[in-house]
């Protein structure tokens, strides 16, 4: 047996090998592309302002920079363009293509008799198709371009046919193979035409080849594989991340952060060249010089100072003292100064995440805060200890001055806006100050910004009653949206605060996949539940960034540490998505939604009472930080089964037989108050465990509300 390889003559095999190519290259091009061109952040709220600062023109044209810095994607965009042409045009030559159809060896149809022919009828067709096509009577047809290989075929083949059906052997093998003469070869089909393999062609097809798949392909294998290699998981390069870990340290600050953040590689790129030291004297003596209402007009502090007249000469440098100049707003004179300075900031804020993600390795609590705190700064482009007030437009250090007085302590947004109209209005407007419009202004994207108020955190375990050693437990927190300076806020309503566990049969809402929320109770107090589980996730309008050169989506992190320890005892969980809008329609109107914030983990393996401190930090914003105490009670597995089998027995009700038959016996009936708060799962008021001491030693909590044994050992109310 041969193998027959016959090329693509007809040209009916390759338009179909070059379009399955294409696609299989096309169609991931193609959404590399869609996804590099479309901007997430053009369906995100943003905060209304009409604020312009000098250097507005700056920041957009910088942001527009980063949206179009991918060079590359210009030149994936023509390749994906060519394949869907190729494509197209292949499908093209497949449409107008004829394929030819190989038919089935069949000796009836060769000799152009019927299956039912007899044995006399198949000799004496042989004979008449003998004597006219027999290689010595017939001549060729000129007119039907025939030869005398033809003739000498088509005479083989009526023998054949004869053998098949009158000789025993011949039709022996017509019957098993298909063929007269037996068993054949197999046939290859190559996908190519002939013409580019003949005639001296074949060495440049396998050159082509060679270059595919023996250059071409390692390289992009390779060339992926060192990208990889070559930045951590945080998007910057590896050689950054190293030099940031031996910056770290337990004790660094937010001044530390920054001064550990110029060390970033990626600095050596913007300020390559010459650019490393143009300009560095002049950009050293602005910041340097003395501020209006600080020792430095940078902002840092003496020890700040110190680190960068440590450095040498360079593109560190360089990078310190602009990001420096960045954050305390410094005008340096000089426009390529300033656009560097503002360049500088997204370079800090992709290192800063790098520089977190290496503190949260060492579990120590003030580190991490550091950089939590440095990402604020970042993003709003305020000095370490500047007032939070400079995150409203219009506001300047003397302002913020003016409007704080002579208080030690900086007042935050919410604080200013806390305040009557009146007030605020005595404070900030007036000669040398804020005019009525930029006040205006400054309290209108005040009243945008989102504050998340904290209402209630607990922990729980879903479907249990108690918290025992290392169950999951989730710490359950929550709030709302209420923006500073908002008016005619609403009562928190007792049910909002609740966190209804799912039924047992509802696979779905215990997977995760579908939200249920407590929307009342029926006349039996059971809770009436609604599904939001084909709900959208909602996500805050983008940080009011009007320094920082990038749209940037606001993120919470929610994590626990031990204070006596300074460690980190739950890793933080990042909240960017809720499952409640935060403004209405016009994205200025807040709904005062009440949000739920999730996070699980598992109990101590030991039973007892552990305070931890929960912090709800932003990234976005300075101020908008909530810190609390929460206690977790572990009960032993043993005597949370026990307290579970005393609450499932009924007491008899004093109108029920049971109740009759007890009373008949002297006994009391249940007090009202009891059987309410058993009811209710075990929450009970102060006034109503005065007489429960047993009760009392368990429960933990606030003086407004005191522990919810059936699903929480921590019940914590923050909301005023």
């Amino acid at each position: 047996m041969s193998a027959e390889y016959a090329y693509d003559e007809e040209g009916y095999l390759w338009p179909s090998f070059v379009f399955v190519l294409a696609f299989v290259i096309t169609l991931p091009l193609t959404y590399s592309v869609i996804s590099r061109l479309r901007d997430p952040a053009a369906a995100f709220q943003r905060v209304q302002t009409t604020f312009k600062h000098g250097h507005s023109d700056v920041v957009e044209s910088l942001r527009k920079k980063e949206k179009r810095k991918d060079r590359k994607v210009v030149w994936l965009a023509l390749a994906a363009v060519a394949g869907w042409a190729t494509m197209g045009y292949m499908l093209f030559l497949i449409q107008t293509t004829d394929v030819p159809v190989q038919k089935l060896w069949n000796p009836y149809d060769i000799l152009n008799i019927p299956e039912s022919a007899t044995e006399k009828q198949i000799k004496s067709t042989f004979r008449k198709l003998s004597l006219k096509f027999h290689p010595d009577k017939a001549k060729p047809d000129v007119a039907k371009n025939e030869t005398l290989e033809d003739l000498n075929n088509h005479y083989v083949e009526i023998s054949k046919a004869y053998q098949a059906l009158t000789d025993e052997d011949v039709r022996a093998n017509f019957l098993q193979y298909g063929n007269p003469d037996g068993k054949q070869g197999y046939s290859v089909n190559i996908a190519l035409p002939k013409i580019m393999v003949s005639d001296g062609n074949g060495k440049y097809i396998v050159l082509l080849y060679s270059a595919l798949f023996g250059v071409l392909l390692p390289y992009l294998v390779g060339s992926w594989w060192y990208g990889t290699l070559k930045r951590s998981k945080e998007g910057v390069l590896m050689e950054s991340a190293n030099r940031l870990f031996r910056e770290y340290k337990d004790d660094i600050d937010e001044g530390g952060v920054v001064a550990a953040l110029s060390t970033g590689k990626e600095f050596e790129e913007l300020l390559h060249g010459d650019k490393s030291d143009s300009g560095l004297a002049k950009l050293e003596a602005r910041i340097l010089a003395e501020g209006e209402t600080t020792p430095f007009a940078a902002g840092f502090s003496a020890k700040d100072k110190e680190r960068l007249q440590d450095l040498e000469s360079g593109p560190r440098r360089k990078a310190l003292a602009l990001l420096w100049a960045y954050l305390g707003r410094v005008e340096l004179g000089d426009a390529s100064l300033d656009k560097a300075k503002f360049a500088a900031a997204p370079i800090a804020q992709s290192l800063n995440k790098s520089l977190t993600a290496i503190a949260l390795a060492y579990m120590n609590t003030a580190p991490l805060l550091a950089a939590y705190r440095a990402s604020q700064l970042l993003i709003q482009a305020i000095a370490p200890k500047a007032s939070p007030l400079l995150q409203l437009p219009y506001f300047t250090p003397q302002i913020a001055k003016a409007v704080e007085g002579d208080s030690r302590v900086h007042m935050s947004v919410q604080d200013f806006m806390d305040r009557p109209d009146s007030k605020r209005r005595s404070l900030a407007v007036g000669p040398g100050l804020l005019t009525e419009s930029q006040y205006a202004e400054a309290v209108h994207v005040a009243k945008q910004l989102p504050y998340l108020r904290v209402a209630k955190a607990f922990f729980k375990v879903t479907g249990e009653r108690y918290i025992i050693p290392s169950s999951l437990v989730t710490l359950v927190v929550k709030g709302r949206f209420v923006p500073p300076g908002s008016e005619a806020v609403p009562e928190v309503d007792e049910i909002d605060l609740e966190d209804v566990d799912p039924a047992e049969d509802d696979l779905d809402a215990l997977l995760g996949r579908k939200a249920k929320k407590q929307v009342g109770k029926d006349d039996k107090g059971a809770p009436i539940l609604s599904d939001d589980g084909d709900a959208e996730p909602i996500v805050p309008p983008l940080a009011a960034t009007p320094f920082f050169p990038q749209d940037h989506s606001p993120r919470w992190h929610v994590f626990l540490t031990d204070s006596k320890q300074g460690r980190v005892a739950v890793p933080p969980f990042t909240f960017a998505q809720f499952d409640r809008p935060v403004f209405g329609a016009d994205g200025t109107t807040p709904t005062f939604a009440m949000q739920t914030l999730k996070a699980q983990f598992q109990a101590p393996p030991q039973a007892g009472h552990y305070t931890f401190v929960m912090h709800v930090v932003c990234d976005s914003y300075v101020g908008f930080d909530t810190k609390m105490e929460v206690t977790l009670i572990v009960e032993e597995a043993s005597k949370a089964e026990e307290m579970t089998t005393e609450e499932e027995i009924s007491e008899p009700e004093e109108d029920s037989i049971a109740g009759i038959m007890n009373a008949a016996k002297g006994g009391a009936p249940p007090k009202e108050g009891k059987k309410a708060a058993a009811g209710a799962g075990g929450k009970k008021r102060k006034d109503e465990v005065d007489d429960d001491d047993e009760d009392s030693d368990e429960e933990s909590g606030t003086d407004e509300e005191v522990d919810d044994t059936s699903d929480t050992n921590t019940d914590t109310e923050a909301e005023d």
